[in-house]
This record gives structure tokens, sequence and C-alpha cells, in this order.
């Protein structure tokens, strides 16, 4: 809406309230390099150790001499740019009761962190745990017809999953969509934890995993297949910083603008603590 449009009569001292969706996946994601990025286009270097040889000892033998440490090298581009540019007619800011440049900058705010939020939620297609039902989405519902996966059982069959590749237990998340949420409260499994959540404001632990649910989840192409994310923060690297923000005045209009260029990488660095899970609702 224009904001020529936004001029009443009287002005209320609220605005409303916006249906913004949950975004999540920021949280769920390691910014240990993040210090290390300064522009666009910087490149951070991540190494890794590589496995180090145990061997048998025999008393009064000689041991063998030391090996030589190896090591692999992963590449975090810094190489998504965006940015916001906004003004407030200085009419707009006369007449208002409320600060249109601060509730703007908010609004700017939220639209990058939903971009970023759907972009790491794409980056399912690196995850080095695929988990589908033969080639197909699992069917998730509570009823006991055939094919039907119940929610609660699901969640702990990539638990185990997991386990099988040796990824740590500690710091364990899933993201499930709303719906998928909404079979989840009907088991009686997870009614507990839902209950101290609403009591208490902690995150509901589901099987040693942390739930949390967002309308970001990327769906396959038919539109009834979502792509859940499951993992360990040290599955996703991030690193983002504002690169510029800059205030100045309209030329030829009356008005005060603000543009902001942000910059940020995203990777997957460790894939065996990512999963893949393709549902679907019965």
């Amino acid at each position: 809406m224009p904001i020529d449009n936004f001029i009443p009569e009287i002005w209320s001292t609220r605005l409303m309230r916006h249906l913004d969706k949950n975004l999540v996946f920021k949280q769920l994601v390691n910014t240990d390099y993040e210090g290390e990025i300064k522009a666009a286009g910087d490149t951070v270097r991540i190494n890794q150790i590589g496995n180090i040889t145990v061997k048998p000892y025999v008393k009064n033998v000689a041991i063998a001499d030391p090996d030589q440490l190896d090591s692999a090298q992963q590449l975090l581009l810094i190489d998504q740019l965006h940015y916001y540019n906004f003004y407030v007619d200085d009419v707009d800011a006369a007449q208002s009761n409320v600060t249109l440049m601060d509730k703007a900058m908010a609004r700017a705010a939220y639209a990058l962190a939903d971009l970023i939020d759907q972009d790491i939620a794409g980056l399912h297609g690196n995850a080095g745990i695929k988990m589908d039902d033969g080639g197909a989405a699992y069917s998730v519902g509570n009823g006991n017809g055939a094919g039907v996966k119940n929610p609660y059982d699901l969640i702990v069959d990539v638990g185990v999953e997991m386990d099988e590749h040796n990824v740590p237990r500690e710091g364990r998340w899933i993201v499930i969509p709303p719906w998928y949420h909404g079979v989840l409260l009907k088991d009686d499994d997870y009614k507990q934890a839902w209950q101290n959540y609403m009591a208490t404001g902690v995150v509901p632990v589901v099987a040693g995993f942390s739930v949390l649910w967002s309308n970001n989840l990327d769906i396959a192409a038919g539109g009834t297949d979502y792509h859940v994310l499951a993992g360990t923060r040290e599955a996703i690297s991030f690193a983002g910083q504002v690169n510029k923000t800059e205030a100045y005045r309209v030329e030829k209009m009356f008005a005060d603008a603000i543009k902001g260029l942000y910059v940020y990488g995203r990777k997957v660095v460790q894939p065996t603590c990512l999963v893949d899970l393709l549902v679907a609702k019965a």
C-alpha cells in the first residue's frame, strides 16, 4: 500500500500486527566463522584434521615412524547479496504519531531474515542422510491405515538413523511443517512435552529432538511432499554481516531514506549431521 494512502484524519498510536511466519533456521546453524568475513566475495577456508591411526604396541620393539597429519579443507563463500531501500516522506513523518522509519526498518529486517530462513531450509539437497519410503514420501497420520506412519515413531526412526551414522546426540533438532505438528499434538507421547512448552516456553523435545515448525520448509514438485530437516548445529555453517547502511535525503523530494546491503554465505559442512526426511500428510 503506498504511504500516500496511509494518511487518515486520526493516526493510531499502533500499527496493525503482521502475521509473520515463524523463523527458526538461523538459530539452528553455527556461526563459528562469522567474525572472519569482511565483504561480499570473501572466502572462509574451514580446515578439519584427518583421522589418527592407533597401532598396537609391543614391548621392547621400536614403534613406527610418526604419521604425517593430513587435513581436509572446505570453502564457505560469502556470495549472497541482498539490499533494501525505502523512504519516508516528511509530510507522513510529521502527521504520524508512530515512528515510521523505525517500524519500516523492523519490516526490512524481517524480510531479510525470512529470505535467509528459506535459503537455509532449501539446503536439504546437501543432506548426507536421505530418508523416504522407498522413493516416495512417508505418509504421516494418526490412523492405522496401510502405509500410514505415526508422527512420533517417525521422529524416533530419524534418531536411530543418526545414531547409526555416529551423529552426536546433543543439540539435535527437527523442523516440521505446521500440519505435521498438528498431527503430532494428537499423539499421547507428545502431549506432555507440549504442555510443558505452554507452561514454560521451553521448546518441546521428542525422542531427543527439539521440535520446531516452519512454513519455510521446501515443498517438492506437486505441492504435497515436504522436505523435513533434522540435524545438529554442526551440520550447517552460516556467516553474514551488514556490509553497508546509509541514510540519505531523496533528491527532488522532502523525504528521508535508508538503504542497506547485507552479505552472507551458508554451507552444509557436515553432511552426515543433516537429515532430509520426505513426508506427506496422510
